[in-house]
């Protein structure tokens, strides 16, 4: 029976696990039962895990990353590394991209760095196989004051641009740069009218002045954009810019020409920003007390099919307070993509559409990293970057699961140990039934923590448990009719989805039906004289 137990579905295990200081802190009923994907910032190693903490696959590089790291729909890790550079010092910089296979098999790898370029902080991968690339490259002082940058504000003797580069991976080192992005033609300001970008702020907030500071010291490293993602429905791309506390999205479907025009207006096709938020007194509009994100990271569009789907979720570090927080703003739209504009108070909603903070404000803090994902059963996953630390919420904003990252600067802690020095940029949570999982070996191993405390946790284990009692289930896939035959009596047939639900119950019956259900995994236990067998069932 014990290894019936260990695949059985037990979605309704509360664990308190007081007593662990690393590894899986909590895995309370109602928390998603997914793998979770993270690469430590100070480690060569990308973990997938299951709730419990138990290693389900990882990769190593000979780089720790700089800073994201995806999983593609094909089983391919792609990553960010990071390389030395001297003239880029920020943090965040990297300068490498790699692709690994499932089997840790490096298949492509990309270097942007030099003294004047670096890749950082972020990448993306693109529908078409192509990958965005958020980079710096390097003004000259000169440059930087012919841009209409103000001399006393150039402390370093340059300024960095933020760039966008849209990567096609050409044999095993190589990529042609397909499109392209730069703030630099996309800049205003007030300050010498001699220059060709001379304009007034508040009537140009598709632009960006190229002298707001935000009360920052005028460093190169003016802006710190710290994140971008796309919405593949819109052909847009969101990007955070951490000093300014403000999020742009601008539009991914023109040309490189295209991107780099200034078309006068929000609602012209070109590389202007078509929408901002967060700081609207960085566009003259409002004062500081419209300000509603502080040194924020990783906004997002939440998927389609998902509780708030098309609105964006942003982690807000909160930096001036002194507590984080998690919210989520729908933009004042006229229809998808288009977003409205108020001459008066700029660009809308003033205010988030819901947010999460602690009970306590300031016990739920990062200054740095993190960021919020949306989970498919209405949960929410929190990054606490800073603190390695990973948490998720239910709807009623009840912790349900916790995790902190064993694998710190000085090696992997042992349970007991006291966390520190153990950063994660990203945590992203992924369901069973996610693509790259579909005929992978997932059966966990062991937990990344040394002497590990699993005694009481439970969890939805997709593995199929070796009682077999000579049954056999067919079609499969199957579109929703399915069969079952077993040398013993069939009692009773439960079906879970993957988010560990109970569907349908049938008994007394060798016939399954599951046509009116969506496609995807499932799960089902069979009950029979032999006990208890489980099977997996791809439903299309």
């Amino acid at each position: 029976m014990k290894s019936i137990l260990l695949t059985l579905l037990l979605f309704y295990s509360i664990i308190g696990y007081n007593q662990n200081t690393v590894g899986t802190l909590t895995n309370a009923n109602g928390s998603y039962n997914g793998l979770t994907l993270f690469s430590p910032a100070n480690s060569t190693e990308t973990y997938l895990l299951n709730n419990c903490g138990e290693v389900v696959h990882q990769w190593s590089s000979s780089y720790t990353p700089a800073a994201s790291v995806y999983l593609l729909e094909n089983g391919n890790l792609l990553r960010t590394g990071k390389l030395s550079n001297t003239s880029i010092t920020f943090g965040g910089v990297g300068g490498k991209i790699e692709l690994f296979d499932w089997d840790n098999n490096l298949l492509w790898e990309y270097t942007y760095s030099s003294p004047t370029v670096s890749q950082h902080h972020d990448i993306y991968p693109l529908p078409n196989g192509n990958v965005l690339m958020l980079a710096v490259s390097t003004l000259t002082e000169s440059e930087a004051i012919q841009a209409g940058r103000n001399p006393s504000l150039l402390s370093e003797g340059k300024l960095f641009n933020e760039q966008i580069l849209e990567l096609e991976p050409v044999g095993s080192n190589q990529a042609n740069i397909v499109w392209e992005w730069h703030v630099k033609d996309h800049l205003v300001q007030d300050f010498d009218s001699n220059k060709d970008n001379y304009g007034v702020v508040g009537d140009n907030p598709e632009l960006l002045d190229v002298n707001f500071l935000n009360n920052n010291n005028p460093e190169a490293n003016w802006l710190h954009i710290n994140s971008i993602q796309y919405n593949a429905d819109l052909d847009q791309i969101i990007m955070s810019s951490r000093r300014l506390s403000e999020v742009y999205i601008i539009d991914h479907s023109t040309t490189t020409e295209e991107s780099a025009s200034h078309t006068g207006g929000i609602y012209n096709k070109g590389g202007d920003f078509l929408h901002r938020w967060g700081n609207p007194i960085a566009y003259d509009k409002g004062t500081s007390d419209d300000q509603t994100l502080d040194s924020q990271h990783f906004p997002y569009w939440i998927e389609n099919g998902l509780v708030d789907a098309g609105k964006i979720m942003v982690f807000n570090n909160g930096n001036s307070s002194g507590y984080s927080s998690i919210v989520i703003y729908n933009p004042n739209q006229t229809a998808p993509g288009f977003y409205s504009y108020d001459n008066t108070t700029g660009f809308g909603p003033a205010e988030p559409e819901w947010v999460y903070e602690a009970p306590v404000p300031t016990d739920f803090f990062s200054a740095i990293l993190s960021g919020g994902q949306r989970l498919p059963n209405g949960n929410t996953l929190i990054c606490d970057g800073d603190s390695g630390y990973f948490f998720e919420i239910d709807s009623n904003n009840d912790i349900v699961w916790e995790y902190v990252n064993p694998d710190a600067t000085n090696g992997i802690l042992s349970q007991g140990d006291e966390p520190s020095q153990n950063l994660v940029f990203r945590a992203l949570k992924l369901p069973y039934d996610f693509p790259a999982f579909v005929g992978r070996d997932l059966t966990p191993g062991d937990p990344i923590e040394l002497n590990p405390d699993l005694s009481n946790c439970t969890l939805l284990s997709i593995a199929e448990n070796t009682l077999n009692d000579g049954l056999k289930l067919y079609p499969n896939p199957s579109t929703g009719l399915i069969s079952v035959e077993s040398k013993s009596k069939i009692t009773k047939v439960e079906v879970y989805n993957a988010l560990g639900q109970l569907v349908k119950t049938e008994k007394n019956t060798n016939h399954i039906n599951i046509q009116n259900h969506n496609d995807g995994l499932y799960l089902l236990m069979i009950h029979n004289d032999s006990g208890v067998i489980t099977r997996k069932v791809i439903k299309e």
